[in-house]
């Protein structure tokens, strides 16, 4: 029986998960455009896909059920509104100019739906182009893409976030992802998996990345903004939750505009129902506003105001919006290089596949032997070459069904 789909914490048992496994649009990453594609290095293709595969073993091993995002891809690629749309969004680019936008259309066209997944995804430079013409194609380096590969891809936990029974198809805020999104929303509008599935929100709102959502308990959710998410895409997030009955808090966390910290979920995960790991250089002063809504709110363009205090410490807020006298902190014990060195590393970036059992990068030792110590379990996984995008567990994964607690 295929379980239903929906998510209202951070640790119920796995169910089923959304992965992407990486392909061509790894291998089209070089010193030259990794920066822009936001790669800190050029991986090893091979050895991600291993440490990829070694990863879903994992999942399937504890019983979860793992959906891949091409091939979900592919198979509504058979549908002519779904190619229709995708290929729109896929040269919908000002730097192609009409001419080669035509091109392209027609080159996308002719692709069967395999095909056609791995180029949306793994994109399509000048020199693979048949027909190519106009102005753009002919100043275009041979190597330049017509269509960009999408290698952060990998990373499905941004696009896409469940809460409760509905899917919030996000707004990235880096131009490198945005097809991202429209590649998601796709799959969650026309794969018959989903059908039926409200989505609560979408890519042409303000900027908003599932790796800054995470879902205290039921009703319950914390919101990161800094880098990705601005306040005002945790606001209009917030006024749909509580208009459609889906939370009655929202905690909204600003954290540093910076790379290391792009995520909340760089910085803290729910390990337990009333535990989570976070980076020590934080836990002591990252604060929170608490949100919540006055009766009546109808929907994110109701006047009414939303209810707003604060700020206080995030762990503090988080308890009391909870219902509960303590949040646990898992004390990593580390050295402030540790720490830091394990932090960049995603060492706090943990799946929780139950209560008290997490993946997490084998990397990260002392950090893991800290949640050993607290009584969490830890499946480790290998990642030298899949953290070069900067993500771990939980930003490779979209949990698409959890048991509640």
């Amino acid at each position: 029986m295929t379980p239903a789909m929906g998510a209202t914490s951070e640790v119920g048992a796995l169910q089923t998960v959304l992965l992407h496994r990486p392909g061509n649009e790894l291998r089209r990453l070089t010193p030259r455009n990794n920066d822009q594609l936001l790669f800190d290095g050029v991986p090893w293709v091979d050895r991600a896909q291993e440490e990829h595969d070694a990863f879903a073993e994992a999942l399937t091993g504890r019983g979860v059920e793992v959906l891949y995002l091409d091939r979900l891809l592919a198979e509504i690629l058979s549908f002519p509104s779904a190619r229709a749309e995708l290929i729109g969004a896929a040269v919908d680019d000002p730097r192609l100019g009409a001419s080669l936008q035509r091109a392209a259309t027609r080159h996308l066209a002719w692709l069967g739906p395999e095909e056609l997944a791995a180029t949306l995804i793994g994109g399509l430079a000048h020199d693979e182009l048949r027909g190519g013409r106009g102005l753009a194609y002919e100043v275009m380096d041979r190597s330049d893409f017509v269509v960009p590969p999408l290698p952060n891809l990998l990373f499905t936990r941004d696009s896409s976030v469940w809460i409760g029974d509905e899917v919030a198809v996000t707004s990235l805020a880096m131009p490198a992802r945005h097809r991202e999104s429209t590649i998601t929303a796709a799959v969650y509008t026309h794969h018959p998996r989903f059908a039926g599935v409200e989505q609560l929100y979408g890519a042409g709102l303000e900027h908003l990345e599932g790796g800054d959502v995470l879902l205290l308990e039921p009703g319950v959710l914390a919101v990161g903004v800094g880098e990705r998410t601005t306040p005002g895409g945790a606001e209009r997030l917030a006024r749909r939750l509580f208009a459609r009955g889906l939370a009655h808090t929202v905690l909204v966390v600003p954290i540093a505009q910076q790379r290391a910290t792009m995520h909340l979920d760089t910085i803290a995960t729910m390990v337990d129902a009333d535990a989570l790991v976070m980076y020590p250089a934080v836990a002591d002063s990252l604060q929170a506003w608490t949100v919540t809504a006055p009766d009546g709110v109808a929907d994110d363009a109701d006047p009414v105001e939303l209810s707003v205090t604060g700020p206080r410490p995030f762990v503090e807020a988080a308890a009391a919006a909870m219902g509960i006298d303590k949040l646990r902190v898992i004390d990593t014990g580390l050295d402030p290089v540790t720490a830091e060195r394990e932090q960049w590393d995603d060492g706090n970036n943990t799946l929780a596949l139950a209560p008290r059992l997490t993946v997490a990068y084998e990397r990260n030792t002392v950090t893991n032997a800290a949640l050993e110590a607290a009584g969490i379990e830890v499946v480790r996984i290998a990642g030298s070459e899949l953290g070069s995008g900067r993500g771990g567990p939980r930003c490779m994964s979209c949990p698409v069904a959890r048991t509640a607690l």
